[in-house]
């Protein structure tokens, strides 16, 4: 399949601020447990895609790709991001820096995605850059859960 250059870097950044304007929104209505949970397993369908065998790689390098994505790369966003309870509500309260650690996110796995796609193929890529997304997503979320939990039996 052949894309025209610069294609995938005008997706990335479309789905950049897609990402960033939903986070806006998000931060201004009450977080229950419904929307700290669904994120991750409405995500998790896209494991399905390791269903297709161009999408497969070793075990090891989808482990490590979640290993980088749960121990590094959720820790900026679990750091600028918290939940704060207002009257019987609660609400999650970014630090001013949170949407600065998104765009470096982004940079690092847009460059990074760059490098990786000319080792292996483009399917491959995506999908341990989707591995590592996943382990990003599913630990920042699990802590934000963890920390719901507190705020609501507290």
């Amino acid at each position: 399949m052949f894309l025209a250059p610069g294609t995938s870097a005008v997706g990335a950044i479309i789905g950049l601020f897609a990402v960033m304007l939903w986070r806006l929104r998000e931060g201004r209505r009450p977080v229950t447990q419904k929307t700290i949970l669904i994120p991750p397993m409405g995500m998790a369908t896209g494991f399905c895609m390791f269903l297709a065998p161009a999408c497969r790689v070793p075990w090891l390098w989808a482990l490590a790709a979640f290993l980088i994505g749960a121990a590094l790369l959720s820790l900026p966003l679990i750091h600028t991001s918290k939940l704060v309870r207002e009257g019987d509500t609660i609400l999650m309260q970014r630090s001013k820096f949170f949407f600065a650690v998104v765009l470096v996110l982004a940079a690092v796995r847009y460059f990074a995605r760059d490098y990786i796609g000319h080792i292996i193929s483009l399917q491959q890529t995506a999908a341990l850059f989707f591995v590592l997304a996943f382990g990003m997503i599913l630990t920042w979320r699990v802590t934000m859960f963890l920390e719901y939990r507190k705020l609501v039996q507290g």
